[in-house]
């Protein structure tokens, strides 16, 4: 009984965050621009970093961090330019975004680990779901929220070198 509230409360409870950004963002074509650039940074960094760590044979952690560095850099270009269409310069607005992106990852990942710690898994068919997976799987949809909000109201806000 107590393990289908648990998981009855998580349906309502994601099924709220689905509402709220649904009325947030869903007609936002900034939102949508974003998520456009987020999966070409992804492609990008992740593409670099399978080149560098299969292809050149560099270790794991200098081809991840080359490759999270590289779309990161990525992502703030496109984002400056075609998400916000900022003229915020680099020096003003590449420390702002490094703070973003380190306060998103932090708060997003907390918040959903701290949510999923005390679930057991979720069994979909053949799929097995671990609370960390879940976790990782919410904390990235949280993430994604909060750095759009982080980037739009203080990296690139409207009034501050934008044109949008």
């Amino acid at each position: 009984m107590g393990q289908s509230l648990k998981h009855g409360s998580y349906l309502r409870t994601t099924s709220q965050l689905n509402k709220w950004i649904s009325r947030r963002f869903a007609d936002s074509k900034q939102f949508w621009r974003f998520l456009l650039v987020g999966v070409l940074n992804t492609m990008i960094g992740m593409g670099l970093m399978f080149l560098l760590k299969n292809g050149l044979d560099w270790p794991y952690w200098h081809a991840t961090f080359t490759g999270n560095t590289i779309g990161a850099a990525v992502s703030f270009l496109l984002n400056r330019a075609f998400t916000f269409k900022s003229r915020v310069p680099v020096r003003t607005g590449a420390p702002r975004f490094v703070l973003v992106v380190l306060i998103s990852y932090m708060l997003s990942f907390s918040f959903s680990h701290s949510i999923t710690g005390e679930m057991n898994g979720i069994a979909i068919g053949e799929i097995y779901l671990s609370p960390d997976t879940i976790a990782i799987i919410l904390g990235s949809i949280f993430y994604t929220i909060t750095n759009f909000i982080g980037q739009k109201f203080f990296v690139f806000k409207e009034g501050e070198y934008c044109s949008s």
